[in-house]
């Protein structure tokens, strides 16, 4: 690049390389919400993480909202969660 200092095509080299990494890794943060069902209540929550434990358990299947929102009118779906 005619007119530029090393320097300055170094920050712009890091500055692209930033901009790329920062896109392929931006899905990776994405939130995600699951309808789960507590065993023993029958209560059903949102949670932002699958649950790993035995006393609840995901009734949305193998949805997964990416907001909560998403997630609330996802709940009012779900049999199990509104005959309760």
């Amino acid at each position: 690049m005619p007119g530029l200092l090393e320097e300055d095509t170094m920050n712009i080299k890091a500055i692209i390389a930033a901009a790329v990494l920062t896109s392929v890794a931006a899905p990776a943060f994405a939130q995600s919400f699951y309808v789960v069902q507590d065993v023993k209540t029958k209560k059903c929550t949102i949670t932002e993480s699958k649950p790993t434990t035995t006393e609840t358990t995901v009734v949305s299947g193998d949805t997964v909202y990416k907001t909560r929102s998403e997630a609330e009118a996802g709940m009012k779906t779900v049999k199990v969660c509104t005959s309760n």
